[in-house]
């Protein structure tokens, strides 16, 4: 998979996508990350980027020409079709299903907008799936973009330590009907500490009951925590 990601801020994302799992994915060569200062398709002399809205109010809003421009010379610079994001909060709110299908891509084009917004005509132009990470607003899309990469590359088959880690994760493992559940509790060692103890099931070899275990946690947090997920 190739990932290219267009931002004003190209120096906030090497110490990202070196490290952890995205650092390792991408010197096992299962992703190749690309980062693109969208200044650098300004034709302003200034290498501006931005401008004040129409219409007065706050803020910058970031112009056309320097996004589409950039949007389409990295388009070409592989010959796979890429899916275009832009991150903003107005868009879907992302979840597991849809990291799910775009983990099936061969490619992604992320767009971290910036300042107030973006010149809707550009987004109108490059029509890109929208995605939120939440309800908040970041100072930028930067992070957001971040977070889905990692999201999407952690489940690239290799991406991970143990083949079912991805997985067994909250809202991927799922219940009887199919509804997303979170992941039950975890321990280690010491079996004992400040008076807690590690459930004696974990401790007791029998494979079916600890799956049992599992599996009853995964419901019951999924209620107390989250029972817009299960609705029953």
């Amino acid at each position: 998979m190739r990932i290219d990601f267009l931002t004003l801020f190209p120096e906030m994302f090497p110490p990202i996508l070196s490290a952890s799992i995205l650092g390792r994915a991408s010197a096992a060569g299962l992703v190749d990350f690309q980062v693109h200062d969208i200044r650098a398709w300004s034709d302003d002399k200034h290498r501006r980027a931005d401008d004040r809205p129409f219409g007065g109010g706050p803020g910058m809003v970031l112009m056309c020409q320097p996004l589409v421009d950039a949007v389409e010379a990295v388009e070409r610079m592989d010959a796979r079709a890429a899916r275009r994001v832009l991150l903003t909060p107005q868009g879907e709110r992302l979840a597991q299903p849809r990291v799910e299908e775009l983990a099936r891509s061969d490619r992604l084009l992320l767009i971290a907008g910036h300042y107030e917004g973006i010149d809707e005509r550009a987004i109108e132009e490059l029509r890109p799936l929208e995605l939120s990470v939440g309800d908040f607003v970041l100072s930028g899309g930067e992070l957001a973009a971040m977070a889905l990469a990692d999201a999407v590359v952690r489940l690239l088959p290799g991406a991970l330590g143990h083949e079912d880690s991805a997985t067994e994760d909250s809202f991927s493992s799922r219940d009887a009907e199919g509804r997303p559940l979170l992941d039950c509790p975890h321990y280690t060692r010491p079996r004992e500490w400040r008076g807690r103890s590690v459930p004696e099931v974990l401790l007791s070899g029998d494979h079916a009951a600890i799956r049992a275990w599992r599996t009853n946690e995964m419901i019951r947090r999924t209620r107390e925590r989250r029972p817009d997920l299960r609705k029953d």
